[in-house]
């Protein structure tokens, strides 16, 4: 067993603090990933979060400190006690790094006019309507200019950094666990693939998956039609989509009216698992950064069909087939033609995993992150 990592900054170790908030647009997942890399190498880090969201990425079995926000309430309008709860996890601290645009938002407010170093990595793109959306430049330009430094998970988001005013934006790209274990294979994988099919109601037919939020965006909508499309099939395939959110009973409602052959499973902690059932998976979004489920779907290789936005073609290459956002037609004719070619489904799956093996590692992540902390520590918040 190794001895515990000496601190890299003298007898005191550099504290850093972690806001993610709820943990949304993949950075629960990378929090986690950094918090213990982060530890590991000698570092204390404090993870601010809502307590469900501590609960699920288990911050604290990752060696981190938790301090946490109130479950409810706006982050971005920082209300007293969400701006007291960070005000008292940043005390000490010797820099904050925030975790998207609202986290961003409210560690400008609690920190403003401090010496504190402000690190903030934008994981993804907002789509908001309304007057927020109107605002959104103004926001996104406030969170630029404040931060010393903005880590962007694709080229876009750095590009859009700078147009806003960051003093310093860089490429970081994000890293989502590799699998613990190799593949399996043998009977063992062929029962548990079995066992997981016949949960979600697919033990004979083809099973397609998704994960991604129930949110009143348009990411669902295309994905929806295309099961429309399905019907036609000789054999149905079963979507299953992974995920919670507010727009749920809106899409169960067009389910049950078209009786569309689409499961809602919910909130599901076991991704890996279900991946490894699916005989294609699919990404239907309107933009992604470096989208966890194509991650995941890549690493077990499971076939992928996902639209071509955002940091998609850059983070699957060659290794995923890529149809237009927002044509159900062109979304539905691929997975029907995968579904019906398992040579080219072998393919896929083995071009998935190797193209998994080039992307950056945890370790790759961490090491990036923690030369940017050491940078601020050396040359100061100027």
């Amino acid at each position: 067993m190794s001895s515990t990592p000496t601190p890299p900054h003298g007898p005191t170790a550099l504290h850093a603090v972690q806001l993610v908030g709820r943990g949304e647009g993949g950075s629960g997942v990378h929090v986690r990933s950094l918090a213990a890399g982060l530890v590991a190498r000698g570092i204390r880090v404090t993870v601010v979060a809502t307590p469900a969201t501590a609960e699920r990425y288990g911050f604290a079995a990752a060696g981190a400190l938790v301090a946490r926000l109130p479950e409810r309430g706006g982050l971005a309008t920082a209300p007293l006690c969400t701006a007291t709860a960070l005000r008292a996890a940043c005390a000490g601290a010797d820099l904050v790094h925030a975790h998207g645009l609202q986290c961003g938002l409210m560690a400008c407010s609690t920190i403003l006019g401090q010496r504190r170093p402000l690190v903030v990595t934008w994981h993804t793109r907002s789509h908001p309507d309304g007057v927020r959306g109107r605002m959104m430049p103004l926001l996104e330009r406030r969170v630029s200019r404040s931060a010393r430094v903005v880590l962007g998970a694709t080229t876009d988001l750095v590009d859009g950094a700078r147009r806003r005013g960051a003093r310093d934006a860089r490429l970081a790209p994000i890293a989502v666990p590799a699998p613990r274990q190799p593949h399996p294979g043998g009977d063992g994988a062929a029962l548990r693939r079995q066992q997981v099919r016949a949960e979600l109601g697919a033990p004979d037919r083809p099973l397609v998956l998704t994960a991604a939020p129930l949110d009143a965006y348009a990411t669902h909508e295309p994905l929806l039609e295309a099961a429309r499309m399905w019907l036609a099939l000789p054999e149905q395939p079963l979507l299953a989509v992974a995920g919670e959110g507010p727009a749920r009973g809106r899409l169960q409602r067009r389910i049950d009216a078209e009786k569309l052959p689409v499961r809602l499973l919910g909130r599901r902690d076991d991704l890996p698992r279900l991946l490894a059932a699916a005989d294609v998976a699919v990404l239907s979004s309107p933009w992604e950064a470096r989208p966890v489920l194509a991650q995941e779907a890549l690493h077990a290789g499971a076939p992928l069909v996902a639209t071509a936005v955002g940091g998609v073609p850059e983070l699957v290459g060659d290794a995923a087939e890529l149809v237009p956002y927002g044509d159900a037609r062109a979304l539905a004719d691929a997975v029907a033609a995968l579904l019906h070619d398992p040579a080219h489904r072998a393919a896929l799956s083995s071009a998935g995993r190797a193209q998994a093996g080039t992307w950056p590692t945890e370790d790759d992540t961490v090491t990036q992150v923690l030369s940017v902390y050491d940078e601020l520590m050396t040359y100061g918040d100027v």
